[in-house]
């Protein structure tokens, strides 16, 4: 029997010998069904459920979130020991969706780069900790460059609910989102809810953030697992977003950098130039022109230095040289191409490179520095015999020779 029509109106049913019957006469009709409506939590419900579970664990209580970070049932995904350094926390999540739609994290919200961690922190960094709420459903977790939608919501220790996001989409990796959740969520399968404690090196840092995070809050994170896909074709992008993300992207470098993960920086601050030279939508004005070259010069002194960290100096010299490709007069890039060509023993290179970072900084005793011993090294003692040609190089750079990238650094 034919369905009901498009419309939603009856169809009269046809006779065995396919005659129609008359109108109005023993028609039998048949009416389109609404549809199954599948329950899901309202919004106070699911708020509801969170605080139902925080109260099982104690929370909020006298202590805060205390002593969660000592009692058992979690588990620790930042265990290492750490350096005392720490640098400001990953970029908010600030992006915000009402109803069922989704939202992609975006805006950097970092605290003062290279803040240290409070001396009551402990040796060992326990300050991101997870716990299971309800198993995934056995599929694979979350694979470098893939996408991922979460729910997302976050409490503050007097229980204030500070995040609340139905679907947040984002790269793990990328630098958009908090540490937390950098770090949390490739961790868990689909379907998976877990909770993630943050001390505020993996939430919003020192400063916090306006108006509703404290200074140095620490927050407790229940986390979603929505959907795991690959990573979306680079589309074409306003040259103000490709701005964004590429200074979102190489704060985020300074964070690991500030932390001494350099590898890990040195990720960050390539994704950073891939935003900046990716695909645009509209050609920059000159303005926006001009910042896009700063920061690519930022972006590749931040490289040159990740990669001394990592002891690749042929490398850091070509992004030192690529710098100088866009901003031939880089005080930064002058002065470092000159340490590394001094190391390698090239030392007529690294005079002219060095003198003309002198000429444009008269004033720096680190400049100062580096040409004199370039130049006692090149000139043998009195009274000596020829010198043999195969001198020591200059020793290599000395991390606070210059200084390691940093807002205040002009990096």
């Amino acid at each position: 029997m034919p369905g009901p029509s498009p419309g939603g109106s009856p169809e009269r049913e046809a006779e065995a010998g396919g005659r129609p019957r008359g109108p109005g006469r023993d028609r039998r009709v048949r009416f389109r069904l609404p549809h199954t409506a599948i329950a899901v939590p309202s919004v106070r419900e699911e708020e509801q459920l969170f605080y139902r579970r925080l109260e099982a664990l104690a929370v909020p209580g006298p202590g805060g979130f205390g002593p969660l970070f000592a009692s058992d049932g979690w588990s620790d995904l930042t265990g290492e020991r750490r350096r005392a350094a720490s640098g400001p926390a990953g970029p908010a999540v600030q992006a915000r969706t009402a109803g069922t739609g989704g939202s992609r994290a975006r805006s950097a919200n970092f605290g003062t780069p290279g803040s240290t961690l409070s001396a009551s922190c402990p040796a060992e960094d326990r300050l991101l900790r997870k716990r299971v709420v309800r198993a995934g459903l056995g599929g694979p977790r979350p694979l470098p460059g893939q996408e991922v939608s979460v729910k997302v919501l976050g409490a503050l220790e007097d229980g204030g609910l500070v995040e609340r996001d139905p679907r947040l989409i984002f790269v793990p990796g990328h630098g958009d989102v908090v540490q937390a959740l950098e770090l949390g969520v490739p961790t868990m399968q689909p379907g998976e809810v877990s909770f993630f404690l943050a001390a505020f090196p993996y939430a919003y840092g020192r400063p916090g953030r306006e108006p509703d995070v404290p200074p140095e809050a620490p927050l407790l994170f229940e986390v979603t697992l929505l959907e795991v896909r690959d990573g979306p074709d680079p589309q074409p992008l306003p040259p103000a977003v490709r701005l964004r993300l590429g200074s979102q992207r190489r704060e985020r470098g300074n964070f690991h950098f500030a932390r001494g993960d350099f590898a890990a920086a040195l990720r960050s601050y390539r994704l950073s130039l891939r935003a900046l030279d990716g695909p645009a939508a509209a050609p920059p004005g000159p303005e926006e022109e001009e910042e896009l070259r700063e920061q690519r010069v930022k972006c590749l002194n931040n490289c040159a230095a990740a990669e001394l960290k990592l002891g690749r100096a042929e490398e850091a010299l070509a992004a030192c040289e690529a710098a100088l490709r866009i901003s031939p007069d880089n005080g930064r890039a002058l002065l470092r191409r000159g340490q590394l060509l001094a190391e390698q023993g090239r030392d007529a290179e690294a005079a002219l490179v060095l003198r003309r970072a002198l000429e444009l900084d008269p004033a720096s005793k680190v400049i100062h520095t580096e040409l004199s011993r370039l130049t006692k090294r090149q000139s043998p003692p009195s009274g000596t015999g020829p010198q043999n040609p195969c001198h020591d190089p200059i020793p290599p750079p000395s991390p606070a020779s210059p200084a390691p990238p940093s807002e205040e650094g002009a990096i």
